[in-house]
């Protein structure tokens, strides 16, 4: 086990950077205890890391991620074709809107996969290939809307 102390000084100048190194190192770490103390007569937290060193295990097997849906060379039902539409007109309207390339919004390949696995809610959308946090953040609403409404 291994000791770190930090110290952690209120004025402003110090404040974000001392936070910040202390924040670094803490994701760094395994910490088994932390011990704090202020320190009235210079103003400033005196902040005891009790901790082991992150070893890296060499030739470990990752696991695998989720497998998530994607169609391959589906054929759409004419339903499916229409709710395709549907979404590559929002997408061509949302990349006109936000002046980025259509393939930044959602590849043909995403859509096609939306419109065979018909999502229900945004969690159903993580199911899918293509879709993460940042593109259910930004979209997800209004896909399911239009899976909705079509």
């Amino acid at each position: 086990m291994k000791v770190k102390v930090f110290k952690i000084r209120l004025p402003e100048e110090f404040l974000y950077r001392d936070q910040k190194t202390l924040d670094d190192f803490l994701e760094v770490h395994d910490i088994i205890k932390v011990e704090t103390a202020f320190v009235d007569d210079e103003c400033y937290w005196s902040v005891i890391l009790y901790f082991e060193e992150h070893k890296p295990i060499k030739n470990t097997v990752k696991e695998t991620k989720i497998t998530k849906y994607s169609v391959e060379n589906d054929f759409l039902s004419a339903d499916e074709e229409h709710i395709l539409d549907a979404l590559k007109l929002w997408r061509s309207e949302k990349a006109r809107e936000q002046n980025l390339p259509t393939y930044f919004i959602a590849s043909n390949k995403e859509l096609m996969s939306v419109a065979k696995y018909k999502p229900a809610k945004k969690e159903e959308l993580l199911e899918i290939k293509g879709f993460g946090k940042h593109k259910i953040e930004n979209y997800g609403e209004e896909i399911l809307e239009i899976l909705e409404n079509v």
